[in-house]
């Protein structure tokens, strides 16, 4: 069971921390910068799914249960530290909702370094090109899997973030996934204007082409 965390506590860091992430909703990822918590990210999981299955399947404990399972993989993810639930009227009207804390990952998203320097992310398409591969290797289906959700880390690792929509299947990932997969990364670049990321090459280096 997650214990409860009172509204005034979430105020508290609300109040104390920086906001990173937002929607209509209200913040949903928040840097603490005060306190026992420094250092740690605040991500609240707003509802997008029925109530009850919210309820019975809290995001929150799925996000540090996908963190944990990709951890044991070897493969880098945010460290949940704690897992919760708090009265969600104080930012919006949704009741009750899960949260966590976790120690994020010190890196840059390839989004971010896309934007930034092109050419070195040139540089880096095979080594990604066979971190995406390794992930369907070990079977993770990351729904989300796109350069937002990507990061290179101090050490020249990758690692993933936002890891609520992956799944660690029983059999191999079939190519009509592993496609599907592709057409996500696509589709991001698409309504973000990357238009100019190489995808293309990074296809043909998975595919060994």
């Amino acid at each position: 069971m997650m214990r409860m965390v009172t509204a005034r506590t979430v105020e508290d860091w609300l109040k104390d921390g920086k906001v990173l992430e937002r929607d209509a909703r209200g913040p949903k990822v928040i840097a603490l910068e005060d306190g026992p918590e420094n250092g740690l990210f605040l991500k609240i999981f707003h509802i997008r799914r029925h109530p009850l299955l919210a309820r019975l399947q809290p995001a929150a404990r799925r996000f540090a249960k996908n963190a944990q399972c990709l951890k044991e993989l070897g493969i880098p993810a945010p460290e949940v530290v704690d897992s919760f639930w708090f009265d969600a009227s104080i930012i919006s009207g949704e009741g009750y909702l899960s949260a966590c804390l976790y120690r994020p990952l010190p890196g840059i998203s390839l989004e971010a370094l896309f934007r930034q320097d092109p050419e070195r992310l040139e540089s880096l398409l095979f080594g990604l090109a066979r971190f995406i591969r390794r992930i369907h290797q070990k079977r993770i289906y990351f729904r989300s899997l796109h350069i937002g959700n990507i990061l290179l880390l101090h050490d020249g690792r990758f690692g993933l973030i936002d890891v609520l929509d992956l799944k660690h299947c029983r059999l191999p990932l079939g190519r009509w996934r592993i496609r599907r997969n592709f057409q996500h990364l696509i589709r991001h670049l698409d309504r973000h204007g990357m238009g100019a990321f190489p995808i293309d090459r990074l296809c043909r280096l998975y595919w060994g082409k």
